[in-house]
Formats: C-alpha cells, sequence, structure tokens
C-alpha cells in the first residue's frame, strides 16, 4: 500500500492559513452554539463564556462584552506570567470569538428546551473548539488562566481546568439555579466528548498484540493475507525469564475478525490481547497534515 502524501503539508504557507480558517471557522461554531442554546436557556457550562452568560443574567451586559473583558487581559497577563509562548492567534481567537459573539447575537433559539441546549450547545462549542485546536489556535480565556494557576500552584493542569470550570459552574447555580447547573455539567461533559470526535475522529482503530511460538510463521500471514506491517518487540516470560517476540499489529475494526482467525490457524493456543486506539498515523492509516 503506497503512502499518500498530505494535500497540505505542515508548515507551508497553505497550512498557516488553514490554520487561521480552522480558527475563524470554529469561532463562529462557538458562537452560534452560544446564542442560539446555551444563552436563551442559561446553561453556564464553564469557562469565560459561562461567566458572561452569568453576568448577563445579574446584571443583563452583553456576553460579548464580558468576554472581551475577561479574553483580553487574561492574555496579557499570560504574556506577563508565562512568558511568549502564546502567538499572534490566540489574541486573535481572544478578540475575535466575542466579536462573532456579538454579530450572532440576535439569532432566535432553536429550543426552549434545557436539556435539549444543554447536548446541542455542548456538541456545538466542543465542536468548535476541536477545530480551533486542529488549527493549533486558542481562543484563550479559562485556559490562560489554569496554565497560570497550574504554574503557581503546581497543580495538574487538568485539575486546573476542572477547578476553574467547577467553580463557574457552582457559581451559576447559586446565581442563577441549581437546576440549570446540573444541566451545565451536563454541557460541559459533552463538550470535552466533541472535542475528541473532532481532533482525532470516529475511526477507532485496534492495536493487537500476539504472544505465540510461531512468530515467523504469524509474521508471514499477517503480512501477506492480511497486508498489515508488523512490529517485533522483544519481551521476556515473566514465570520462564526466557526472551520471546511479541507481535504487534494495528488494525481497522472491520479487519478484528480476520486477525484472530488468521492467529488461530497458524497457533491455537497464541495469547492476543485486543485494545482500543484513537488514532494512527502513517502508512495504510491516517496521513499527518490531512
Amino acid at each position: 500500500m503506497s503512502r499518500r502524501e498530505p494535500f497540505i503539508q505542515i508548515g507551508s504557507p497553505l497550512s498557516h492559513i488553514m490554520e487561521y480558517v480552522y480558527l475563524i471557522l470554529g469561532s463562529l461554531v462557538i458562537a452560534l452554539s452560544f446564542n442560539i442554546f446555551l444563552v436563551p436557556n442559561q446553561v453556564a457550562s464553564g469557562g469565560v463564556s459561562g461567566i458572561s452568560i452569568i453576568v448577563k443574567e445579574l446584571f443583563g451586559v452583553t456576553p460579548a462584552l464580558t468576554q472581551w473583558a475577561l479574553n483580553i487581559p487574561l492574555f496579557f497577563a499570560g504574556l506577563w506570567l508565562l512568558g511568549g509562548k502564546f502567538g499572534i492567534k490566540t489574541l486573535v481567537g481572544s478578540a475575535v470569538l466575542p466579536l462573532l459573539v456579538l454579530v450572532t447575537s440576535g439569532l432566535p433559539s432553536l429550543t426552549d428546551n434545557t436539556l435539549l441546549a444543554a447536548i446541542y450547545g455542548g456538541i456545538g462549542v466542543g465542536a468548535g473548539l476541536g477545530l480551533v485546536f486542529r488549527g493549533r489556535a486558542s481562543t484563550g480565556g479559562l485556559d490562560l488562566a489554569a496554565q497560570i494557576l497550574h504554574k503557581y500552584t503546581g497543580l495538574r493542569l487538568g485539575l486546573c481546568v476542572a477547578l476553574l470550570d467547577g467553580t463557574v459552574i457552582l457559581v451559576a447555580g447559586l446565581a442563577i439555579s441549581p437546576e440549570k447547573a446540573l444541566y451545565a455539567l451536563i454541557g460541559l461533559y459533552v463538550t470535552i466528548k466533541t472535542i475528541d470526535v473532532v481532533q482525532m475522529g470516529f475511526g477507532y482503530s485496534k492495536v493487537a498484540f500476539i504472544i505465540s511460538d510461531q512468530t515467523d510463521r504469524l509474521s508471514e500471514v499477517i503480512l501477506k493475507d492480511l497486508d498489515r506491517g508488523l512490529t517485533k518487540l522483544t519481551a521476556q516470560g515473566g514465570f520462564t525469564n526466557t526472551d520471546r517476540p511479541v507481535l504487534m499489529v494495528v488494525v481497522g475494526q472491520t479487519e478484528v475478525t480476520k486477525l484472530k482467525t488468521l492467529v488461530q490457524s497458524v497457533d491455537p493456543s497464541a495469547f492476543i490481547i485486543i485494545s482500543d486506539t484513537t488514532e494512527v498515523l502513517g502508512k495504510g492509516f491516517k496521513v499527518q497534515g490531512t
């Protein structure tokens, strides 16, 4: 199987343009989801956007103004406290997202069902963030605050993000209603899962580890009959302390049954471990840059 070259080479001028396309398109998807699902149903599912919903409910301030008021200072705070690791795309994202939120703020809500709003709003925000991340960019906000907290407290970055988002949802529960906070948790969970789907896709592959006394014959049938490459790993038996190779094979979901049949036809006593792998880059699978 010949290796496909990516249509857009990483590091090329076109790839830099596409990164900004992803950033702006992702920000537009976030803004639309925010205005037609989350804001009308008071679902403050974390982040600066969640804070802007709380401020709107308490003081009537337009969400875009609150987002600008938080995003831009957080960006410069990140530059000052964390160093020059944030590029121009982060600044663009911090400014463009609130602008798109303002431009799309007059759109009507698609549902008055809070559960549906939390689910579809979470999907939309997750899809938009996934596009932004594919463009190797950021919309700033509480992600920068989490990195600052991580640096000066030593807490894990994931924990810092969870703490800040959790605080926003807790405040929403106190300021709006506990029920809305519960819906916001659903929205946040859906957002996280959708980001994973956008970044890694639905095409989950499988990785198989095969332990057998007939590795040479197994290698032959896997290479010829399954048309998949393999890697021989050096391992040592825990009971016998003898060296023996382990075959590692990555296959698509539709090839799992054929792999097991081939292995069992060669060595019925072979030991096979098969597990999920979320993304595989390389020959025969996904090509980098696509």
